[in-house]
């Protein structure tokens, strides 16, 4: 049986990988509303903190799984 990606990555990368469809969505409407040009820069300068929170929030979490592994592991 072939893996699928959640197989691989772990359930924390699916709500991940929907946190980051999500943050596109509400990204590509502000831009589609916006009419002016500060309006655009301000749409993606907030895109980019949520990005930035939602990846760190991510990473955070897939070092915690990778100590909880290591911690099981004894030493060689």
């Amino acid at each position: 049986r072939s893996q699928s990606y959640y197989d691989v990555m772990g359930s924390s990368s699916g709500s991940y990988v929907r946190g980051v469809a999500a943050i596109h969505r509400k990204y590509q409407a502000a831009l589609k509303r916006a009419k002016s040009r500060q309006q655009v820069l301000n749409a993606y300068w907030k895109h980019k903190k949520e990005s930035e929170r939602l990846l760190a929030s991510h990473l955070r979490d897939e070092m915690g799984e990778v100590k909880r592994i290591k911690g099981k592991m004894d030493y060689r």
